[in-house]
């Protein structure tokens, strides 16, 4: 089985469409997908409606948190989307999405940038707008080469000349909310140095103390040493393993199936979660 846990649609910050995530999943060759839009659930119904026959869907969500100021990602698996307090908390984070969008305009146009809310807006069409919006639009205005040369302290990464803080939820209590409805957590891209600081390890261990149920250590933001020492602290707290592609369209370079997950990890995530459960392709509708 070829499994990845980790990708987005134009719910969020994706260029697919979510029939079209499963579409590209079905032709990826992978057996199962998760679609973990940032902090909404809004893909779903159009997700599980184009599924196509030999693909199992994984409903989900990327978290947005921040512990001692530094930003980390919760992935969230098979929770409960309907569950009250859970849901508010995903309302307060995407309801700030867009003034928080509007603060870092305002500061990218005070450093000289020709950047206008309507250009961020129009990119972002449907979808819940972040930073990743934002960096495509000074892809188009030629301030950088790629989305990814945009999240440096130059621009938008964690405490950038033009970063601005919005509502994020403190990971223990994603923690108790997504266990509360029924849901599994792993720890997104713990070592992604290049996004900014990143979490230290005894933070980690003290996630796991409350309930975390893994970390993501296959990633492409992880090189191998990276990867390694995540594995060896995985085994060290009772962790499980992932591996993902954060697969965001053309807006990034990752590729569905770049990196998957065991699917005996896979079967425990499965196993430990009681909100939902993975949707097996019926056909679906033409694309």
């Amino acid at each position: 089985m070829r499994i990845d846990l980790h990708a987005h649609s134009t719910a969020s910050d994706g260029t697919d469409t979510p029939a079209e995530l499963m579409r590209a999943a079905a032709l990826a060759g992978l057996d199962v997908v998760a679609l973990t839009d940032h902090d909404t659930v809004a893909g779903y119904a159009e997700a599980v409606a184009a599924l196509p026959a030999g693909l199992t869907l994984v409903t989900g969500a990327e978290l947005s948190c921040r512990l001692d100021g530094v930003g980390m990602h919760m992935l969230a698996y098979l929770f409960d989307p309907e569950e009250p307090e859970l849901h508010a908390e995903r309302e307060l984070v995407r309801d700030d999405r867009t003034p928080r969008a509007q603060a870092m305009i305002g500061k990218l146009q005070a450093l000289g940038v020709d950047v206008t809310w309507d250009q961020v807006a129009r990119i972002a069409g449907a979808g819940s707008v972040g930073r990743p919006h934002i960096a495509t639009a000074l892809v188009e205005l030629g301030v950088v080469p790629t989305v990814s040369d945009a999240f440096t302290p130059e621009w938008l990464a964690d405490g950038g000349r033009a970063y601005a803080e919005k509502h994020e939820l403190n990971p223990f209590d994603a923690i108790r909310l997504v266990k509360a409805a029924g849901g599994v957590t792993v720890f997104a891209h713990p070592a992604a140095v290049k996004r900014g600081r990143c979490v230290p390890e005894a933070a980690i261990a003290e996630l796991a103390a409350a309930g975390l149920d893994g970390i993501e250590v296959d990633h492409m933001d992880h090189d191998a040493d990276s990867r390694a020492r995540l594995r060896g602290l995985a085994a060290d707290l009772g962790l499980l393993t992932t591996g993902s592609s954060d697969y965001h369209g053309s807006r990034k370079t990752c590729r569905l199936g770049e990196y998957t997950t065991d699917p005996e990890i896979y079967g425990e995530i499965t196993r430990r979660a009681t909100g939902a459960f993975p949707v097996p392709g019926a056909g679906g509708r033409a694309l």
